[in-house]
């Protein structure tokens, strides 16, 4: 059987838990669906590439709507950011990058050169001939 990559399995689940922002107070009700099964239907969305509507209910992933605002919550709190960090960190204090294929663009660091000023154009518009008389 091949492997799920949609799974998370507990080393991975060790690095993301403390990065994930506190649920508020809720009143009493059905439990949310755990952090951790809502990254994996993430996951499972962005793997199988198919939209939110179509996450199926029976892999316990929670629905498609459920894992699309956890996502966008998680997105605002700067989880997925942390995360890519402290996993480049560990990567490279493992020697495990060669960042010799690094590639940085403007996406990533702002290009601070400054914005050229506008140029003075002249205009095509038609001029008032001199009189004559």
């Amino acid at each position: 059987m091949s492997k799920r990559p949609w799974i998370v399995d507990d080393g991975l689940w060790a690095l993301v838990e403390p990065l994930l922002p506190p649920w508020p107070e809720r009143a009493p009700g059905p439990r949310p669906v755990s952090d951790r099964l809502c990254l994996q239907g993430i996951l499972y969305v962005l793997h199988q590439e198919i939209s939110w509507q179509l996450l199926p209910p029976e892999l316990g992933f929670g629905s498609g709507q459920t894992c699309w605002r956890r996502l966008g919550r998680w997105h605002e709190a700067g989880v997925f950011d942390r995360l890519h960090r402290l996993l480049i960190a560990k990567l490279h204090a493992a020697g495990e990058l060669d960042w010799s294929r690094a590639c940085v663009d403007a996406s990533h660091i702002r290009a601070k050169k400054g914005e050229p000023g506008p140029v003075r154009r002249r205009s095509t518009a038609g001029k008032r001939a001199v009189s004559t008389t």
